[in-house]
């Protein structure tokens, strides 16, 4: 992950991060795919000499037979004095114990290849997850949340097909090829020459298959990532699709996200079975070669029976790899396209990055400072022109202002979802990009307009907030019961969790779908309560709630803001007329700021605004 950031009025390098997309593949060759992916999964090269040792007598050990049985016809069974039983029998058992070695051996190349694919891949989807939580929602929305996930859940699958069967036998195919290439030539120079000559075209046709064949899969990949992704989305929307009758739009759209991956798939197991049958065929005309030229060469003596025997079992050693090498080869393609998509998401660039010599603030009360902020969303106009705005510390602001305005832009930079264009934003009079994350996060709380909830029960979801405050959090499950418990009774909430079937244990359900809105918002605010921050930047969490929700979150509000500086998206003026301080934003300017009585005096835009809302609560 990067670890640059942009100086304070660096435009050229936020502009950059403003405009970073996750792309759908690496533009990366094959070899330059495996480079990268044991790169981010060194693990897996833990150990690779000892096993590539035992993959070469795992592989030697196969050439043992054609040896055995070459001795057992010509110096056991054709034995110039008669058939010699006691040399079979000793053949027989040398060739028996250099299979069982052979076999351990393999067994152990599995095992040691398994353990250290496991643990690089396990790498590589933390190292992706890891990095897709660094990249701001902004990037994330370049690719939907469901083919997001494919990349680092399915993508790494095909990854880890591969490289635990398909890497092994490539391995040990490879070397059974150069060892049966040597003892051909040993026996018959010239047979092993046909062999190859008959090979080497088919080597060539494979190149241009297997190059078919990647971008086969790489599409293959796309769509499951589009199929999944599109499912996903349907799953977590079911109540919309229920609630506005479009089951049948929908099932559209999931029948072609499937019908597009069947079609992929189809195409790439064509020329999968096209590549595959071509080394099939290639093997069977080798052995009717071998035979007849074999058969040509022992009726004029230059070669013994058990020689040509031993020859053929050789020609069997060499076309079985080929045979399989395509299928292997096919495989890898499945696994460069799924890895492509991995490195994609590793390598995309992240937006907001902490500074080598960040720093960690003090805690105590905040101040937050604009100064000339400019702001643009990729590829489009400037949202904010040149803001400028000081908060002072314990001050309670509400920023109101039209849909598009640029008050929740504002929001964002200050949380540091989002780094300005121009311009900085200060905490104590330092800029944001100079401070340490984890301090940024200790002293910088944002409640959303509508709470995210885990699934687990509410005790759970609260204590995000107290494990994010302290390092270690209470000593024990009873301590932090404890605590959570008298968050809630600060927040006057205690009336509600008693009302709830099992009260702090009660289950939210996924994304707290168990629970209102209004309910969720309670547990938000308990988990930021919890969290004890400096500075509280809210989403109007009343703007979604019905009255008597609203209420109490008010209530839970006030003992949540009480003595703490406070920015709050206000979408409805009630909660401006409560703030100390009122900041109308217009067309990405700020237009007024002041108390709300005096701004309503003045008879500007936000008279006007106020004026307008009365009129409509009447």
């Amino acid at each position: 992950m990067s670890t640059t950031t942009a100086e304070p009025g660096a435009r050229e390098d936020v502009l950059d991060a403003n405009g970073a997309r996750i792309e759908s593949v690496s533009g990366l060759g094959v070899l330059a795919t495996l480079r990268r992916g044991i790169q981010l999964s060194p693990e897996m090269l833990n150990g690779v000499w000892i096993t590539l040792g035992l993959a070469v007598l795992a592989a030697g050990g196969k050439v043992v037979v054609p040896l055995a049985v070459q001795r057992t016809i010509d110096d056991g069974i054709l034995a110039s004095g008669g058939p010699d039983a006691g040399r079979v029998v000793a053949l027989a058992a040398f060739a028996a114990v250099g299979l069982v070695l052979a076999g351990v051996c393999a067994a152990l190349v599995n095992v040691r290849l398994f353990r250290s694919t496991e643990a690089g891949l396990a790498t590589l989807r933390t190292r992706a997850f890891r990095h897709v939580h660094d990249l701001s929602t902004l990037t994330q929305n370049t690719e939907r949340r469901g083919a997001l996930v494919a990349r680092v859940t399915n993508d790494v699958d095909t990854i880890s097909l591969f490289v635990q069967w398909g890497g092994i036998m490539l391995l040990v195919s490879v070397l059974q090829i150069l060892v049966a290439t040597v003892l051909m030539a040993w026996y018959s120079p010239v047979l092993t020459a046909v062999v190859w000559v008959c090979f080497v075209p088919m080597f060539l046709f494979m190149r241009v298959g297997q190059r078919k064949v990647n971008a086969a899969y790489t599409l293959v990949r796309e769509r499951v990532g589009a199929m999944l992704g599109a499912i996903s989305e349907s799953v977590v929307g079911a109540e919309t699709v229920r609630a506005y009758g479009v089951s049948e739009r929908t099932g559209r759209r999931i029948s072609g996200a499937v019908e597009a991956t069947r079609r992929a798939q189809r195409r790439s197991m064509e020329l999968v079975a096209v590549v595959f049958s071509s080394g099939v065929f290639v093997a069977n005309l080798v052995l009717a070669v071998v035979v007849v030229l074999g058969a040509w060469l022992g009726i004029g003596g230059a070669l013994s029976a058990g020689e040509i025997v031993a020859f053929l079992f050789l020609v069997q050693l060499f076309t079985g790899p080929v045979q399989m090498g395509t299928e292997i080869l096919n495989e890898m393609q499945n696994a460069v396209a799924g890895w492509r998509r991995v490195i994609a998401v590793v390598e995309t660039p992240v937006e907001v990055t902490e500074a080598p010599d960040a720093v960690d603030l003090p805690r105590g009360p905040a101040r937050v400072t604009l100064r000339d902020v400019r702001f643009a969303y990729s590829g489009g106009p400037d949202v904010l022109h040149g803001v400028s705005l000081d908060i002072p510390a314990r001050t309670k602001v509400a920023v109101v202002g039209q849909t598009g305005s640029g008050k929740t832009t504002i929001a964002k930079l200050v949380t540091r979802l989002m780094d300005p264009v121009e311009g900085a934003v200060e905490l104590d009079g330092t800029d944001l990009r100079r401070v340490s994350f984890a301090s940024l996060r200790e002293r910088v709380v944002l409640v959303p307009q509508e709470g995210f909830l885990f699934d687990g029960t509410v005790l759970e979801n609260a204590a995000y907030g107290l494990r994010g405050a302290t390092d270690a959090g209470p000593a024990t499950p009873q301590e932090e019961r404890a605590v959570v418990a008298g968050a809630f009774a600060e927040l006057g909430l205690t009336d509600w969790v008693d009302t709830l079937p099992d009260g702090l244990d009660t289950q939210v359900g996924q994304r707290g779908e168990a629970l209102s809105a209004g309910e969720r918002q309670l547990v938000a605010i308990a988990r930021a309560f919890l969290a004890a921050p400096d500075l509280l930047v809210l989403d109007e969490a009343t703007s979604a709630v019905d009255p008597a929700a609203e209420v109490r979150i008010a209530r839970a509000l006030d003992s949540l803001t009480a003595g703490r500086s406070t920015i709050t998206i206000a979408h409805r003026l009630s909660t401006a007329e409560a703030a100390d301080l009122v900041v109308v934003v217009d067309a990405g300017e700020i237009v007024e700021t002041g108390p709300h009585a005096e701004l309503v005096a003045a008879g500007g835009i936000y008279s006007r605004m106020h004026a307008s809302w009365v009129a409509q609560t009447r």
